[in-house]
């Protein structure tokens, strides 16, 4: 086969593999930077690969151990987290104490992590499967057991195959799964039961009150328990009063803003551009993934860290007015 030919078939694979390093990492930059890997070991041994599976998944056993490998090796870094993993919720009074990028689940770009070439049953698994708080619970399972829940639940391993990719038994592999089930039983889960595609005349209502920052038409479509959060602030807020708080205070530099909708985390989602302090267009100033309950929103997270997901998102760092 033409080494050419060979390239692109490997390349064919890069966005479902994306997306299985981005739930095992928790983080798009991180994901990246194993599929890179994945696909150097993948073309250094393709001479070797004897067909007796699939290629994709070939190459989902090598990417499953380089995020294997590249999690022992920040084995003394603690896990990625969302704010409300870190207690209570906050109040508008509370300090802002911004933790590292290492720290956070990150948004992915549904471009970048969910195939297009399936059927609409497993995309709609794939969507599900990025969605914000169940990627975050499953950094809270220990690596081996995460790939193994992964395999079987997203793509329809069974445990035989995943005890030949993770070089255990499949006896093993069943044990990992009864304790991993158990543990996301007992998680809370948050927007993962939200809709993966809510009422369009929900959004359209929110990005007008929002852009229009009428506090009153935005607060009518937040359900009363919902959470607003902003990495990497570990700052979280709950409730109509202190996000309306917030919103007209702290928060008042989002004035003006205009939302340009994005495909992020199997969820309704945006890049929020502010008014440029140089007073021409707008520069870039968080994704925004919402989560959804029928005709509400149920919660808001800010992703605040402009320069490294816009370029990772695609998106212009500048809207003319």
């Amino acid at each position: 086969m033409p080494e050419v030919q060979r390239k692109v078939q490997l390349e064919d694979h890069r966005i479902a593999l994306t997306g299985h390093c981005y739930r095992m990492l928790g983080s798009l930059v991180d994901a990246d930077d194993a599929v890179q890997d994945t696909m150097v070991r993948a073309w250094k041994s393709l001479d070797r690969f004897d067909g007796r599976s699939s290629l994709r998944t070939w190459l989902y056993r090598i990417a499953t151990n380089v995020c294997l490998d590249a999690i022992e090796s920040r084995t003394r870094q603690r896990e990625r987290l969302r704010p409300s993993a870190f207690g209570t919720a906050g109040t508008v009074e509370d300090e802002l104490e911004a933790q590292p990028r290492e720290r956070w689940v990150e948004p992915v770009s549904e471009q970048h992590a969910v195939p297009t070439d399936v059927d609409p049953a497993e995309r709609a698994v794939l969507r599900q499967s990025i969605r914000l708080a169940f990627v975050a619970a499953l950094q809270h399972l220990p690596p081996r057991q995460r790939a193994a829940l992964l395999l079987t639940e997203v793509l329809g391993w069974s445990a035989a195959e995943v005890a030949s990719c993770l070089e255990t038994t499949t006896a093993a592999v069943n044990s990992a799964l009864q304790r991993a089930r158990s543990t996301l039983a007992n998680a809370n889960l948050g927007d993962a039961a939200a809709d993966l595609s809510p009422p369009a005349g929900l959004l359209e209502r929110y990005v007008h009150a929002f852009e229009r920052y009428d506090m009153e038409a935005l607060t009518a479509l937040l359900r009363e328990d919902v959470q607003m959060s902003m990495p990497p602030f570990a700052l979280w807020l709950q409730g109509h009063t202190s996000i309306r708080a917030w919103l007209l205070g702290r928060g008042a530099i989002c004035r003006n803003s205009r939302l340009l909708p994005i495909a992020a985390c199997g969820a309704p989602a945006f890049a929020q551009y502010k008014p440029a302090a140089d007073g021409g267009g707008y520069a870039p100033w968080s994704i925004v993934v919402l989560a959804a309950a029928g005709e509400q929103i149920s919660e808001m997270t800010f992703f605040l860290d402009v320069e490294t997901l816009f370029p990772r998102f695609g998106l212009p760092l500048r809207l003319e007015p």
